[in-house]
Formats: structure tokens, C-alpha cells, sequence
């Protein structure tokens, strides 16, 4: 990453690196004072040390030069430099990479409070939002019984892909099972191949290779395919069958995606009605 930015870019990338550097003093990293400095905060080889990284190579980073920089630094980087969440989600995105993760994909509670009305909303068309590794962080009352009885599943084991690969009556719910399985694989491995070094990414798949032998069979073939409108066709235990066109939109610097299913055709659209008149209507 970074060597293949535009000049502009990197250039924005340098003067942001500069105008945090100027703010930390050495105190706040935890160095001794020397007096009084001819620039504030720290020095370009303090950062360098600190992070673990040549004086040179920081150097030329700051100065917007086309050099390779990997996640482990700019991780080592944004430390020294006390980034919040806010600024290392800018600095990754300027080095064109994604903010790595530590652990397992989790639901943002301010981001599930911000989009749940919007999913209620939505009923009776199923809506959820997902993270890109296929977790299921929040989704409304038809979406709820598409599949099964979402609530019944414990919230870290709510994985569309998880789910489709480990439990047949799941699979079963596709009618087109064989092609949603080889286009969920090359999307997952279009959607988190700039995060393979993460734990979260690598443990999902790690995973879905030992619990599925289809999952590594399609994970061997590299197939990668950016997300698309598509119509699906679900066999759902309330109502039947169901011809639903497919439509996600992503959320900035989150990486999480909304999907809304709408009928396809107006058989469809009845039965997404009656389904909503079956649903309880109990809290979460």
C-alpha cells in the first residue's frame, strides 16, 4: 500500500502524520524533557524510534514519497502518534489500507441503535445489517424469520455464512443453494482480502475450512466477485417460496453493509404481507 497512491494522496497522508506529531509532546510519549524545543511536539526520529522504524524511511513517509508501508506500522505509527478511532480510521484509508481488528467482528451498539428504526421501518421487506465478514449485527422483524427464528441463534453465532455452510436446514432455506454458496465465498474473499492478517478474518475462515468441506473447496479456487444486485429465490418455513431482489449499501469507514430484500414479483410482495400478519411481534 501507499507506493501505489496518488502523489496527492501521499502528500495529505505527510501533513496529517505532521499535524499530529506536532501536538504530542514528549511527556505524553514518554520521554524525558530537554528544555525548550524550536518546534512543538515530537521530533521526527522520536517518532521513528518509538514505532520501531528507520528515521529515513519516516522521513520519507512524511515527505509523501511512494514507499511501501505495512498495517503492523501504521498500527505502530498511530500509537506513537495517541491516534482516537477517528484518526486511524483517516490514516488507513489514506495509506489505502483497512483498519485491522483485534477480535472477532462485533456489533457497534451506537451503530445497531442508529440503524434499527430504519430497519422496523422497512418491515415487511427483510433488512438487516451485516459486518464484511457476513455477521448479522442487527435486522428487523422479517428478516427475523426468513431463515428460522433468528432470535434463537446466541448473537456471536449470527453468520450467514457460518449458518449456510454448518446447518442444512439453513442451506435448505436456498433454492439455489450450489450457486449462492460459490458467489458467498468469492464475495467473502473480495470483501476481506485486505484483512486476511487480521484474527478476525483469518478465524472465520479458518473455521468454515475445518466444519465444511465445500466452504474449503470454494475458498481453494480464489474466486473473488464484487457485491451485486441479484435476485435470490428462498424457501422460507413461514410462507414458502420467495423471489426477493437483493440490494446492499455500504457504510462509511465501517465496512458494514445494509441489505433490504424486495419482492420481485407480486406473489412475492403478498406473501412478504402475510408473513408479516404470522410474525410475533415480541421484543429482542
Amino acid at each position: 500500500m501507499t507506493a501505489s497512491r496518488p502523489a496527492a494522496i501521499r502528500r495529505e497522508l505527510g501533513d496529517f502524520l505532521r499535524s499530529r506529531r506536532e501536538r504530542v509532546t514528549p511527556q505524553q510519549a514518554g520521554l524525558p524533557s530537554t528544555g525548550r524545543r524550536r518546534t512543538p511536539g515530537l521530533r521526527r526520529e522520536e517518532v521513528a524510534v518509538l514505532a520501531g522504524v528507520g528515521v529515513t524511511w519516516y522521513t520519507w513517509l512524511e515527505q509523501g514519497r511512494p514507499i511501501n508501508v505495512s498495517t503492523q506500522v501504521l498500527r505502530a505509527v498511530a500509537r506513537v502518534l495517541r491516534l482516537d478511532d477517528t484518526e486511524q480510521r483517516h490514516l488507513y484509508r489514506l495509506a489505502g489500507s483497512s483498519l485491522p481488528k483485534d477480535g472477532p467482528a462485533e456489533g457497534d451498539p451506537g451503530l445497531t441503535a442508529a440503524f434499527q428504526p430504519v430497519l422496523d421501518k422497512l418491515d415487511p421487506f427483510p433488512a438487516c445489517l451485516q459486518t464484511p465478514l457476513f455477521d448479522v449485527v442487527a435486522y428487523n422483524r422479517a428478516y427475523r424469520f426468513l431463515f428460522t427464528d433468528m432470535d434463537l441463534i446466541p448473537p456471536a453465532e449470527r453468520n450467514c455464512a457460518v449458518q449456510f455452510f454448518t446447518d442444512p436446514d439453513w442451506r435448505s432455506r436456498y433454492v439455489d443453494g450450489d450457486l449462492v454458496a460459490a458467489r458467498m465465498v468469492a464475495r467473502m474473499r473480495a470483501e476481506i482480502g485486505t484483512e486476511l492478517g487480521a484474527a478476525a478474518a483469518a478465524g472465520v475462515v479458518d473455521d468454515l475450512r475445518e466444519r465444511s468441506e465445500e466452504f474449503a473447496r470454494l475458498w481453494a479456487r480464489h474466486d473473488v466477485l464484487p457485491q451485486q444486485y441479484e435476485t435470490k429465490r428462498l424457501d422460507t418455513p413461514l410462507v414458502g417460496q420467495l423471489q426477493l431482489n437483493f440490494v446492499s449499501t455500504h457504510v462509511p469507514d465501517t465496512g458494514h453493509r445494509m441489505t433490504v430484500m424486495t419482492p420481485a414479483d407480486e406473489d412475492t410482495a403478498r406473501r412478504l404481507t402475510r408473513m408479516a400478519d404470522l410474525s410475533p411481534t415480541r421484543p429482542r
